[in-house]
């Protein structure tokens, strides 16, 4: 037999005494590194495959009991859907207007000689409110009324002379054009007249006025304006869609700013075509204002009910869930979340018509909704009223 090579023993004694020489040749600090270096990872090696096997036991045990410990009872609130009754309400801005109103200005030109309206005051239709300058025009209409009982005597006599057949036909028609032409003259120095004088063209408050006594009046001069504010007009817009909805007589509510009352009032006019620009219509309604507590020109809340649905199964606009192209709802079954797709009918700015997939009686889950998911445990924490409602 052929003797045991004696090399490897050898090559470990070499290796041995190299790595002798480099632990000799380390300072205190490094050695100490690597002595601690050296029994960490003896230790690893020798508990490392214990470790191993306790992660293994633990995740085997959590696959094992799955459900029991994963999923956690959420705890939400619950309202019990019953049938009632849906407005549809559309809701815009609007402006009150007065009902008439006018710049009132003379009709002649002419020095202002008085004014007889306070600012401020309601007056009624036919007062007078102000006048210039009539005293050339009086004078004319003296004159030509002077010169009246003469003509009328002249075509006396003449008319009496065509019976006798003293004077021609011809004659006695010059007369009577002279007599009507003096009266059509006095007719219109009257209406000359009648322009000088400034009267309100119909009930209403008159505003402040721009000119005092004494000023020089023309047509183009606003002397005060008259506004009519019993009743109101209420003017609003509806979009395209609400356009066959909004008719003469349709009913409506309004609230202004800084006041806590709901007023009503009643369409009386619509427009004719939409605006081409913004495919809007634009309406109009009346309010009797009999106090003249609203004044125009305020802005106005508008609500007008365009339908009403009765039996109507609504819920919280929160509840409803869009989830890939379709809309769902989470209801309690036996202590679990159950899911549902529902079809949507009339919206509401914080509710959802459900016209598929719900019903009366059904416990609609309200809160945590977007953590829920089907078949996941939960608990009613309490029933709350259905904000829809």
């Amino acid at each position: 037999k052929k003797p045991k090579s004696k090399k490897p023993a050898i090559v470990d004694s070499e290796i041995i005494s190299i790595f002798r020489e480099i632990f000799a040749s380390m300072n205190k600090k490094i050695r100490i590194i690597v002595v601690i270096f050296i029994v960490l990872l003896l230790l690893g090696m020798i508990f490392f495959p214990k470790i191993k096997a306790l992660f293994i036991t633990s995740d085997a045990d959590m696959l094992q009991e799955g459900p029991s410990r994963g999923q956690q009872e959420l705890v939400v609130n619950a309202t019990v859907l019953r049938p009632q009754t849906l407005q549809n309400m559309f809701r815009t801005k609007g402006v009150l207007l007065p009902d008439e109103e006018v710049d009132l200005t003379f009709e002649t030109s002419g020095k202002i000689t008085d004014i007889y309206f306070e600012e401020g005051s309601y007056v009624e239709k036919g007062t007078l409110l102000a006048k210039v300058n009539d005293e050339p025009l009086l004078a004319e209409l003296k004159k030509l009324e002077a010169r009246l009982p003469l003509a009328e005597a002249r075509v006396y006599r003449q008319r009496t002379l065509l019976e006798k057949d003293a004077v021609s036909q011809e004659t006695y028609q010059t007369v009577i054009t002279e007599l009507e032409t003096l009266k059509a003259d006095i007719e219109l120095t009257k209406a000359r007249i009648a322009q000088t004088e400034l009267k309100a063209p119909f009930n209403g408050i008159i505003g402040l006025r721009s000119v005092s006594e004494g000023a020089y009046a023309s047509p183009s001069v606003v002397v005060a304006k008259l506004t009519k504010i019993s009743p109101l007009k209420v003017e609003f817009s509806v979009n395209e869609s609400q356009a066959n909805e909004i008719k003469p007589g349709v009913p409506l509510v309004f609230k202004v700013e800084n006041d806590l009352n709901t007023y009503s009032a009643s369409v009386y006019a619509v427009e004719s075509q939409l605006d081409e620009k913004t495919f809007s219509l634009k309406a109009r309604a009346l309010y009797p204002n009999v106090d003249g507590k609203i004044k125009p020109g305020r802005s106005a809340t508008i609500e007008i009910e365009l339908s009403r649905i009765h039996n109507a199964i609504v819920i919280p606009a929160i509840a409803a869930i869009a989830e890939m192209g379709r809309d769902i709802a989470y209801i309690y079954d036996n202590g679990k979340a159950k899911r549902v797709t529902i079809a949507k009918g009339l919206r509401t700015a914080s509710s959802v018509q459900v016209v598929e997939g719900l019903r009366a009686g059904d416990t609609l889950l309200v809160s945590g909704v977007m953590q829920l998911r089907d078949s996941m445990p939960v608990k009613i924490e309490k029933i709350v009223p259905n904000t829809a409602d």
